[in-house]
């Protein structure tokens, strides 16, 4: 198995230390450099390559935020820190962080599954972090949603014979979500938010997610075509 290569990014000494003896304990993973500020972590990306870097939020000098779009470019990114405030999580996402993990939140056998995963580009949250994503999406995606459009939703729903569940998804894809994204959020694997999908677009009469967003959202009905 290729090794996967890791540089942690974090100002406390301690953590630095249990997180490189955590991973290099891990058989399949090596922690190839650590740096204690944002500035270091881009330094140490670009010479040695790792393929994930976990990334602390607040750090002294360049600090975790400031630093990620730019390693984003350079390596997948798993932000591990104490900060679950919902704008930073928010604005960690909208910078390209692959997953956020808050500290209390998380075993060891986690961390090395969101780092593997995060490498291969499945997302990984912590409760408090998921549940920040979630409360975002649900104000920011319909901000000025009205008790009528409520309703209207719930009649859908009714209509099209969707379960709670089904609601949920589709709603996630009204949003704009992908599968992983959905996954992640419902805390269910893509294999389910497929299962899931295929049935919503059976009781919505649609083939594409345009065309299910559509008849969801009341711009089309059964029967007339909502292609392109």
């Amino acid at each position: 198995m290729p090794v996967l290569r890791v540089l942690i990014a974090d100002d406390n000494p301690v953590v630095r230390a249990g997180l490189t003896a955590l991973l290099a304990a891990t058989e399949g993973i090596e922690v190839v450099a650590e740096a204690t500020d944002g500035r270091e972590a881009l330094r140490l990306t670009r010479l040695h390559a790792p393929e994930v870097v976990l990334l602390d939020v607040r750090m002294p000098g360049v600090d975790g935020i400031s630093a990620l779009p730019h390693l984003v470019r350079l390596a997948p990114v798993l932000m591990l820190t104490y900060s679950r405030e919902s704008e930073i999580v928010r604005e960690a996402l909208l910078l390209g962080a692959g997953g956020y993990l808050v500290h209390g939140e998380f075993t060891p056998d986690d961390l090395i599954r969101a780092v593997r995963d995060v490498r291969e580009g499945r997302p990984h949250f912590t409760p408090s972090a998921a549940s920040t994503l979630l409360a975002e999406l649900r104000t920011s995606s319909q901000p000025q949603r009205t008790v009528a459009q409520s309703s209207e939703r719930l009649h859908n729903s009714v209509v099209f014979g969707l379960s709670s569940r089904e609601v949920e998804v589709m709603e996630l894809i009204a949003s704009g979500m992908n599968n992983q994204q959905i996954a992640a959020t419902c805390f269910i694997s893509e294999k389910t938010v497929k299962n899931h999908i295929n049935r919503i677009f059976a009781k919505l009469q649609s083939t594409t997610r345009s065309e299910a967003i559509a008849r969801w959202l009341g711009t089309a009905r059964p029967g007339v075509s909502g292609h392109g």
